[in-house]
């Protein structure tokens, strides 16, 4: 305390920067010095539980998290692996797509639900776990492995302690004497799952080959995810019980009660014989002396949605979920702002597919898939062990996202690919397919179309070539035609 007086009196004498003086306006700024790590294990649990009863509990909580999950996997990351031999490739994409609808330990998904579900949960408590679940051959399984995927609860944060020959543990993580971690002390039931007859507090130790862990860290030196939630949730609490006064005060307002005062009733002490009921359209004659109030109720005013509407502004930009996806409300922009803010949305999001999903999820699960796949059997690669980088090389195609105006965007990419500013295969990718998958496809579908003299090209597109007109019997000179050297080309680009 004694040092950090000191700071403050050296601060104040020397100026320079106003953020770190300690006059009146900042008086009450006691911004913390702990790490974030401190600060976690102190309240990772309490923000996690806290977010997950805003999702639970509350509609704006919701949306948001879905709209993060769907626009981070949509219908899922999937491969496109680099192998230049042409069979090769296609069985190992045929294996794959075969092992996606086993790959759930519970049962309840294929591996892309699993990637929107990793998403969900990093959003909502900063990480999630999967532990690598190797099967016998007797499970029928098309490759011996399966995920099971752990909620950040199942690593206690308070499970920290030093270990014999100079390892340690870390809110539940085992490093050894170099720092690299080596285990994961996993709860074997849910703190919180009172249905689960599991001994409380019982760990296992995992060893860390056999375990993803995917979170998206914000400061260096980081070994447990925050949740996103963590600087919207006063905001979406306090604004939750404003809601529900507004309601509760409006509900009062129409109940519409009345008061009925006698200046000098005969008996005071006595009930009334009966309640004098009011209906729509009623004539009500009172004794001479009696009067009817009605108690005022205040409205809303003209305050209550713009108040509304900056709050949930303030939370959509801490949670980092445009407005619209926020709160489901599309008449505050038009399309020009919206669309700015859905660039701005769909570059983070893509940072986080590539930086998180893909790199910490999608390549641990597609390498331990290879090594048992090729282990197993189930992938016969003679040279696999001296070449496995090579054979594992991949990317990872996220889903294309739809604009409002897809035709514009359709027609302004194909004129980039005639300008030669992008290929085929990154206009493919970009859109989540395998370029040598479609190519396969396309020329399939154009050998069927010839046999059974059918050509369902637009006439005049690039996708039609000379051969192709010809069949048709078009002249040089028919609309869609063209000669050999009118610079028309065969190529597709579609």
């Amino acid at each position: 305390m004694a040092l950090d007086g000191l700071r403050q009196r050296l601060g104040a004498l020397l100026g320079g920067f106003d953020a770190a003086q300690a006059h009146r306006r900042l008086r009450g700024f006691r911004a913390s010095r702990a790490h974030v790590n401190t600060l976690i294990a102190g309240a990772g649990d309490t923000i996690t539980a806290r977010a997950r009863w805003l999702a639970r509990n509350n509609g704006y909580a919701a949306n948001a998290v879905e709209a993060f999950a769907s626009n981070v996997v949509g219908d899922g990351i999937k491969p496109s692996s680099s192998i230049t031999d042409a069979a090769l490739k296609e069985e190992l994409q045929a294996l794959w797509l075969a092992w996606t609808d086993e790959a759930d330990a519970e049962g309840l998904t294929d591996f892309y639900g699993l990637q929107r579900r990793a998403a969900r949960e990093v959003f909502l408590s900063g990480e999630v776990f999967f532990r690598l679940r190797p099967r016998r051959p007797e499970d029928g399984l098309s490759v011996p492995l399966q995920l099971q995927m752990l909620p950040a609860e199942m690593l206690p944060l308070d499970l920290t302690r030093e270990l014999p020959g100079g390892g340690l543990i870390r809110q539940g993580i085992e490093f050894n004497r170099i720092g690299r971690r080596v285990a994961y002390h996993l709860l074997r039931r849910h703190p919180g799952d009172s249905t689960d007859p599991g001994l409380v507090g019982e760990t296992v130790r995992v060893p860390a080959a056999d375990i993803i862990h995917v979170m998206d860290p914000v400061e260096a030196g980081q070994l447990r995810g925050v949740s996103r939630f963590a600087p919207s949730i006063v905001k979406l609490f306090t604004l939750d019980l404003y809601d529900d006064a507004e309601l509760e005060r409006k509900k009062t307002a129409a109940m519409f009660a009345m008061f009925i005062t006698s200046p000098a009733p005969e008996t005071p002490l006595d009930p009334a014989e009966e309640d004098l009921e009011v209906e729509p359209g009623q004539v009500v004659r009172l004794d001479p002396g009696e009067d009817v109030s009605t108690p005022a109720t205040p409205d809303s005013g003209s305050t209550y949605e713009p108040f509304q509407y900056r709050t949930l502004l303030q939370i959509s930009a801490a949670l980092g979920v445009p407005y619209g996806y926020l709160t489901g409300d599309t008449a505050k922009g038009n399309f020009s702002n919206t669309r700015i803010a859905l660039v701005d949305f769909r570059r983070r999001v893509s940072a986080f597919q590539h930086s998180v999903i893909v790199y910490q999820l999608c390549r641990a699960v597609w390498a331990r898939w290879m090594d048992v796949a090729v282990l197993s059997g189930a992938l016969g690669i003679a040279d696999y062990e001296k070449q496995r980088r090579h054979y594992q090389a991949c990317a990872w195609l996220p889903t294309k996202w739809d604009w409002v105006d897809p035709m514009k965007d359709a027609s302004a990419e194909i004129l980039q690919i005639e300008a030669g500013l992008k290929s085929r295969t990154q206009a493919l990718s970009e859109r989540g397919y395998d370029a040598d998958q479609v190519d396969r496809e396309i020329a399939a579908e154009r050998d069927r179309e010839l046999a059974l003299g059918l050509d369902f090209r637009r006439p005049g597109s690039p996708a039609q070539g000379p051969a192709s007109k010809g069949d048709k019997g078009q002249s040089d000179h028919e609309p869609g035609g063209g000669s050999e050297d009118d610079g028309s080309t065969s190529e597709e680009t579609t």
